[in-house]
């Protein structure tokens, strides 16, 4: 098991679990494409062989073949041939800001205010089964996460990783459709919070912030734990909601 894999524990468990039986195609490139935008999957990172990740994925080989050829079309994987060849990922270059900008102007405050009651609902559940299921050991992964918040430097990467703790900590509740609710949410969102991230400031705040849900599962307070993730998304809203309001 490499660095990466390890790193993630159970959120990448859930990016390899089966897809449903709807349009699987769609379901594969969907699964992977917001992996690879989160960076649950890591830039340059050799993917599974094809029969082991159809296996994976519970989808036959044809299928994955068009779902990954739909991904290299969409710039996330590249493809090698021979020795030492195979799928890639390939992490796309964040979207400037007035991209974003343009972007955030898509939605109406009600819509992101809906959007973060989801997002809230979500991460306080996570947090009080995790609070309830986890020991410390199994924290570790969180902690680093939210270490490396602290130490990220630009936007982008502050985006990611704090998209990345909160998927970290559905993996942590133990719970695989929160998990996957949480990945298929944050590419909604993530790469919008690089908005609010600027700020040296908030980063810091919003590194206390995860800090404390992190201390909450560990003692095992699962209603304190719970208050506090949900205060750290209605905060996050708020902010991505007066960005949009000055736009």
């Amino acid at each position: 098991m490499n660095q990466q894999q390890h790193l993630n524990g159970g959120a990448r468990k859930a990016v390899f679990a089966p897809v449903d039986n709807r349009a699987r195609v769609d379901a594969v490139v969907s699964r992977l494409g917001d992996a690879i935008e989160l960076g649950l999957l890591a830039d340059g990172e050799q993917l599974p062989g094809e029969s082991e990740l159809a296996g994976q994925l519970g989808v036959s080989t044809v299928t994955l073949r068009e779902a990954l050829m739909a991904l290299r079309q969409q710039g996330l994987v590249t493809t090698r041939r021979g020795r030492g060849g195979g799928s890639f990922v390939s992490l796309p270059e964040v979207p400037g800001e007035e991209r974003l900008k343009v972007r955030l102007r898509g939605w109406s405050t009600e819509e992101l205010r809906d959007l973060g009651d989801h997002w809230a609902a979500l991460s306080g559940t996570a947090a009080r089964l995790a609070a309830e299921r986890t020991e410390p050991e199994d924290l570790v992964q969180l902690r680093r996460t939210a270490v490396e918040l602290t130490h990220a430097e630009d936007a982008a990467a502050r985006g990611r990783v704090y998209g990345r703790f909160h998927v970290e900590l559905a993996a942590a509740a133990q719970s695989a459709r929160l998990t996957r609710e949480q990945v298929a949410l944050q590419t909604e969102v993530g790469a919008l919070l690089c908005l609010v991230l600027g700020s040296d400031e908030y980063r810091e705040e919003a590194a206390d912030r995860h800090r404390s849900v992190i201390s909450a599962v560990q003692d095992g307070a699962h209603d304190s734990a719970r208050e506090l993730a949900e205060r750290c998304v209605q905060e996050s809203t708020a902010r991505l909601i007066a960005e949009r309001l000055a736009l």
